[in-house]
This record gives structure tokens, C-alpha cells and sequence, in this order.
């Protein structure tokens, strides 16, 4: 009777494939995203989009402590971000309010997914060249996540609002192509990958984060609503407090 092979090197336990079990499962988000869009369930188009973007940020971490970080596991990563980020998130927009002003509608959704990728395409690019082996507090540019939530925020406005009048094309539209060209911009964004923690002041972000989970499940849209705007002033702070020229071409 032969005996059973040695366990090689490029076997993988379960639990260093959930990482990109995530992913998988938020390209899947994202792509159920735009059909649910087509079939006008705007809000569940939106939900969808929101978990891709509570699972991008899981991944990733999760690999780092799994230990079973992977140059196919970033390249996947890319991708999703480009897919739920990129594509997703202005489809929706596009079949939610814009989709009456065909061309120009068609243009604004494209000039987004343009700086999406190009944006992603410029951090695979650093990532490959190991430029960011030194920690830094600020991203250049909005990152892919947080733009796909800028971009939404005039739906969640909307939902939250119910009795408030939409805005009008143009202007979704505009702020489409806003977003878009601030993801490949050189402005500061705070990296919360950086942030830190005191001892003494734990206790208050666990009671803070408690609160905003509470309020994202009771009064989902609102929050929302409050944390883009606060996405913003934090944007526009940076600006104001001039950080350090090097920056992280963060995704």
C-alpha cells in the first residue's frame, strides 16, 4: 500500500483562502448590484454596493493576519474594486436618476469608470515597484471605496429624504465626473489603515463604533448621509492642515 503524500508547499489550509473568499463574494455583491439596478430595486442595488465595500475592507486585513497575503490574491482584489467601485456603483447611479440624458449621461458614467481604473491601475504599479514600504497618514487622492460612496451620495440623500426634491441630471451627473477626477487627483486623504489608538481612549472609539453600527442599522440612509459629509470636511481638512508632499497611491 503506498503511503500518503507529504503535505506540499503549495497546499493551502481553509482558512487562508477566506480572504479571497471575500473578494469572490464582493465581485459577486457588486455584479448583483447592477442587476438589481436594471430591474429598478434601487435600494438593494445600494446594499449590495455598501456590503462590497464593508468586505474590501475585510480582506485584505484578514490576509495580512492569515499570513496568506498573494500577488493572485491583490490582482483579484484589483479587480473587484474595479468591478463594484468602477462599474457597479455608476450603473446604478446611471439607471437610478440619469439614464434619460443618454449621451451625456453615458459620458459622465465613463469619465468615473476612467478614473477608477486608472487610479487602480497606478497603485498596482507603485504596489509592484515596492514604493510603499513606508508607512504614510495620507492617500493621494480619494480611494476607490470611498468614491463609489461619494458618488452614491445623492441616493442616499434620496432615500433618507424622501419628500425631498431629486436633483436634477445635470448636476448628478457633474458630480459623477467630480468624484471621479478627485480619485486621481493629488489631494490628501487620511489613511485609516495608519491610525492609532491610545490606550486611554479606546474605551470611547469602542462606544463610538458601537453607536455608528446602531445607527447604520436604525437609520441606515441618515448615516450614510453624515458620514460622506464628514468624508468631505475631512478632505477638505487635509487640504487645510497641508500634510507631509509623500503620499501613499493608496486604492
Amino acid at each position: 500500500m503506498n503511503e500518503p503524500s507529504e503535505k506540499t508547499i503549495s497546499d493551502f489550509a481553509l482558512v487562508q483562502l477566506i480572504p479571497n473568499m471575500l473578494t469572490i463574494a464582493a465581485i459577486c455583491a457588486g455584479l448583483s448590484a447592477i442587476r438589481f439596478g436594471v430591474q429598478e430595486n434601487y435600494t438593494l442595488a445600494v446594499q449590495l454596493i455598501v456590503a462590497a465595500c464593508v468586505l474590501d475592507g475585510l480582506d485584505g486585513r484578514l490576509a495580512r493576519l492569515l499570513g496568506s497575503g498573494s500577488k493572485m490574491g491583490a490582482e483579484l482584489d484589483s479587480l473587484a474594486d474595479f468591478v463594484n467601485f468602477g462599474v457597479a456603483a455608476p450603473l446604478v447611479i446611471y439607471f437610478w436618476a440619469v439614464q434619460d440624458m443618454q449621451s451625456a449621461a453615458w459620458i459622465s458614467v465613463l469619465v468615473y469608470a476612467i478614473c477608477c481604473v486608472v487610479r487602480l491601475a497606478r497603485f498596482n504599479v507603485n504596489s509592484k515597484a515596492d514604493c510603499e514600504n513606508t508607512p504614510n497618514a495620507y492617500f493621494s487622492g480619494v480611494p476607490a471605496p470611498a468614491g463609489a460612496l461619494l458618488v452614491m451620495l445623492p441616493m442616499f440623500v434620496s432615500f433618507a429624504f424622501a419628500d425631498a426634491p431629486l436633483l436634477p441630471d445635470v448636476i448628478i451627473c457633474a458630480h459623477m465626473v467630480l468624484v471621479g477626477l478627485l480619485m486621481i487627483s493629488g489631494i490628501p486623504t487620511w489613511s485609516l489603515k495608519t491610525a492609532r489608538i491610545s490606550r486611554k481612549n479606546v474605551k470611547f472609539f469602542l462606544v463610538g463604533f458601537a453607536f455608528v453600527g446602531a445607527a447604520l442599522l436604525t437609520y441606515a440612509w441618515i448615516t450614510l448621509v453624515v458620514l460622506c459629509v464628514g468624508y468631505i470636511g475631512m478632505v477638505i481638512w487635509c487640504l487645510v492642515a497641508k500634510p507631509p508632499p509623500k503620499l501613499k497611491r493608496g486604492k
